[in-house]
């Protein structure tokens, strides 16, 4: 199997999500979420995220956040997101064509990071007529840059959102990685800190297709204005799923990737399983841990202290060079970790021409502008079966290629 750092979509199915499959296939089954392994993620769902929490299986992730986003906002609305938001750049205005709906967005940082001032830049267009209102916010955990939220920024924001009266849907495509790195449960990332709906990853943390939608019970919110959001998104996503073509037939197969992830519930399983124990959290930290030797290994390999590279900000006008500036206008390492590697995910600098001739021998993607026009920010990332000699091996690659 070749190796790829191009993204941890490009990762094998793991074996025990294809036998929670081979396991639904072997009888006959009520389609459309009616089935024992929907049942059965259900009740799992609600263990995690608290009482009333619901679960929605879809097909993809783009379905997940488009679907939550509709459930919580009128044709006229919009939602507030970082300018790098998948949804943002990488969904092909699913939201604008599927879902009616306007995306505002705030010029991200280093840190890919929606800020509590960024939502309230936008209080002041609600009510006129002339602007789309905003009436939700949406960010990401880890983020498109491999960065983490704690629970505190967490709080921050929904607090905020949910004083000036908008909802909070996360979109949770690499949740597993950021409960890793922070060593906490998922409702420590969701429920505890105020989140309303949450798109659930699977095929980025060892699942084959499909996400969920998760609402979170209207009992456990802080406001009043939480409590109601949930309750119209439960109340609507059944139909806006089914209209935009994302209600599986055979929703079991789908329910069954999410019960190998996050376990089954404790009247199947007999037993809670320990935290530890849960797949999702294994496979999560095990892509974690990759990237943190890999960045270790490019500190080794490229003379830069390892502290200092981790919190280093990139210039401010990374993504703006030109072909004005020149080469001896960049100081520093050759190859230069640019952003904090917090997830599965490696960000760096280097010259062009050398990644150009890296990935001809392993797939990844570049991300932006570099410090000059000869150079290259990238991105590495690291999934649930990426090894200790595959890392080494790219090292080595780097190294030649460099």
């Amino acid at each position: 199997m070749q190796t790829s750092f191009a993204s941890d979509n490009y990762a094998p199915v793991h074996p025990t999500v294809l036998r929670f499959i081979e396991e639904a296939n072997e009888d006959y089954a009520p389609a459309y979420g009616k089935d024992l392994w929907t049942e059965n993620l259900d009740e799992r769902i609600e263990e995690i995220f608290g009482w009333g929490s619901l679960g929605f299986p879809v097909l993809n992730g783009t379905g997940a956040n488009v679907i939550s986003l509709m459930s919580t906002t009128p044709r006229w609305g919009a939602a507030i997101g970082t300018d790098i938001a998948h949804i943002n750049n990488d969904e092909n205005g699913a939201p604008e064509r599927v879902g009616g709906l306007k995306l505002l967005t705030q010029k991200s940082n280093v840190d890919g990071k929606l800020t509590p001032e960024d939502i309230a830049k936008w209080a002041h267009d609600v009510g006129d007529v002339h602007r789309a209102q905003p009436t939700v916010i949406t960010l990401t955990q880890a983020t498109e840059v491999g960065t983490v939220y704690q629970p505190y920024e967490l709080r921050e924001l929904t607090d905020t959102a949910h004083e000036l009266g908008f909802g909070v849907h996360m979109d949770g495509a690499r949740i597993a990685n950021a409960a890793a790195y922070l060593g906490t449960g998922l409702s420590d990332l969701v429920t505890e800190v105020g989140v309303d709906l949450l798109s659930l990853g699977a095929a980025k943390n060892g699942g084959m297709l499909g996400e969920a939608i998760v609402v979170v019970g209207p009992g456990d919110a802080k406001t009043a204005v939480s409590a109601d959001i949930r309750r119209a998104a439960a109340d609507t996503i059944p139909f806006i799923r089914k209209s935009t073509m994302q209600l599986a037939s055979k929703t079991r197969f789908v329910s069954a990737q999410l019960l190998a992830l996050l376990g089954e519930p404790a009247r199947v399983a007999g037993v809670q399983v320990p935290l530890e124990k849960r797949l999702w959290l294994r496979n999560a930290r095990h892509a974690n841990e990759m990237a943190h030797r890999l960045r270790l290994g490019i500190v080794e390999l490229f003379g830069a202290d390892a502290d200092a590279v981790n919190t280093a900000a990139p210039p401010e006008d990374l993504a703006q060079a030109t072909a004005t500036t020149t080469p001896s206008t960049y100081v520093g390492p050759v190859v230069r970790i640019s952003r904090p590697t917090e997830s599965n995910a490696i960000f760096a600098t280097m010259p062009r021409d050398a990644a150009d001739r890296l990935r001809a021998k392993v797939p990844f993607y570049d991300w932006r502008a570099g410090e000059t026009p000869e150079r290259v920010e990238v991105r590495w990332m690291c999934s649930w079966c990426t090894t200790e000699a595959e890392v080494d091996n790219f090292l080595t690659k780097l190294a030649d290629a460099v």
